[in-house]
């Protein structure tokens, strides 16, 4: 253990934003403001009353609420780790998390209780499950806790992500590489007087932790309104009520407001929407800016191994169809000869510290302190980087991973399923969509009637094909590009 906090210490950086900016309200939820120094001291007394220990993971899965990042704060400050989970994980998958990470502690949703428990049943190193409401409020009612010592490079999160293998991995992320996250990306968007925002990404999700952590670098009081999940209708309202000036967004999220009657909003205050987490169709960008005038759509790009960020336009340089340049302290390296694409490879101290217990897939990912990200971009001569292919066979949904071996392996638990393949196939609203191919004797309604119950959330295939054989390359291996040219 260290002896002292460090400078990038994430419970220090804490206390040293509500010195800076004062108690002022901050967060909106549900009718109700919070003022930034009661959601502090509730951390603090919370950080007393979890009884873990610097280093210990803390499993968190509740949808959006303002006691997410209150926990968060409350573990950072124990000198926990917090372990994120989007609560739309399928029973099955969240079970593999919970055995991967090990936690010491759940603290979820009544409304998820019962599957957390189910879940987690008879996992190793599991104390405890504490729910949001009256039992997380009784563990608040004792002293503040003091800040316990870490190190920079002591692990302040894990969350887990996927790669070619389809296997979920927990990404290692230090207190240094969230810290010097949120400062980057709120250097390379900051607007004076631009304090007014709408949150409606889930705070568990890499792009929304990237989100808190830019709160905490904030230059001046700021509030901001906290949806518990993303609704179109209620999120123009809400922009229109509270005058939002600036939105951070997926896609399939600017597909779903552009269905709405966008014109019948005054969405006037609205200065900025910020897309990233999954690739932004130029249409879709230049509609919405013709639809809301004075709004700048700017879109970024970062994956979880680099802390949620690498680049991003810069307000009023935005280059349509770009995902900007490098933040500050990031380096962008494109495997290729000059002028040509290639794998995107990143340099910088946002970059993950390795792979959970992966010494094999951190050293795959992490060559010569380069991250080798599986995206394939490109360089213009200013500077701004396009991202024009993937080498996984990730998916993305809605700025959501899906990872195409979990599908498949689920599909094969159906007794009429001889063989499955997943591919993801280009979709106007979500970026992305599932596809499987199955081979058996099967009736493809079947099949995806067996998913939605076995998968749910989302992650099952919308869409089934039942085919005599899959193709195979002249290796043996599921040849996913002929699948792909079949839709």
């Amino acid at each position: 253990m260290s002896a002292a906090p460090g400078p990038y210490n994430l419970a220090r950086q804490a206390e040293a934003t509500l010195d800076r900016l004062g108690d002022h309200p901050s967060l909106w939820f549900e009718g109700v403001w919070h003022r930034a120094a009661a959601l502090h001291d509730r951390a603090a007394r919370l950080a007393n009353g979890l009884g873990v220990d610097p280093g210990d993971r803390v499993l968190v899965l509740m949808e959006n609420q303002p006691d997410v990042p209150v926990v968060y704060q409350a573990v950072w400050r124990a000198g926990g780790v917090v372990t994120p989970a989007i609560f739309l994980l399928p029973t099955e998958e969240l079970r593999r998390l919970v055995v991967d990470a090990r936690p010491r502690m759940i603290v979820t949703s009544p409304s998820f209780r019962d599957r957390v428990e189910e879940a987690a049943a008879g996992a190793d190193g599991l104390e405890r499950i504490v729910s949001a409401g009256p039992e997380l409020d009784a563990l608040a009612e004792g002293d503040p806790a003091p800040v316990a010592p870490r190190a920079d490079a002591d692990l302040a999160a894990l969350i887990y992500t996927g790669g070619t293998t389809g296997r979920s991995k927990g990404v290692m992320l230090s207190h240094e590489n969230l810290w010097l996250a949120g400062k980057a990306g709120h250097d390379h968007g900051y607007v004076p007087g631009c304090t007014r925002s709408l949150t409606s990404l889930p705070l568990s999700h890499a792009y929304g932790l990237l989100l808190l952590a830019v709160g905490m670098q904030a230059r001046e009081p700021a509030a901001s309104v906290l949806m518990r999940w993303f609704e179109p209708s209620a999120w123009l309202a809400l922009a229109q009520e509270h005058r939002v000036q600036i939105a951070a967004v997926v896609p399939s999220m600017l597909q779903l407001l552009l269905a709405q009657p966008l014109e019948d909003h005054d969405l006037s205050s609205l200065r900025f929407v910020v897309s990233g987490a999954a690739p932004l169709p130029p249409e879709v960008a230049t509609e919405f800016e013709r639809r809301v005038p004075g709004v700048e759509l700017r879109e970024g790009y970062g994956l979880s191994e680099s802390s949620a960020i690498v680049s991003g336009n810069r307000p009023g340089q935005v280059r349509r169809g770009s995902v900007g340049v490098p933040v500050e302290g990031t380096e962008v390296r494109i495997d290729a000869p000059p002028g040509e694409p290639g794998e995107i490879c990143v340099r910088s101290r946002m970059v993950m510290l390795g792979y959970w217990n992966d010494p094999e897939a951190t050293a795959e990912a992490i060559r010569d302190g380069w991250l080798h990200t599986g995206d394939v971009g490109r360089v213009d001569a200013d500077g701004n980087l396009y991202v024009v292919d993937r080498t996984k066979d990730l998916i993305i949904r809605g700025g959501f991973n899906v990872y195409p071996r979990d599908v498949e392996e689920a599909l094969l638990e159906h007794p009429g399923v001889e063989a499955a393949a997943v591919v993801g196939r280009p979709d106007d609203l979500h970026g992305e969509e599932v596809v499987a191919f199955v081979a058996g004797e099967v009736a493809a309604d079947d099949v995806l009637a067996f998913a939605k119950r076995r998968i749910g959330g989302y992650k099952y295939p919308r869409e089934v094909h039942v085919v005599g054989a899959l193709p195979l390359t002249p290796i043996g291996k599921v040849d996913r590009k002929a699948l792909r040219a079949r839709l």
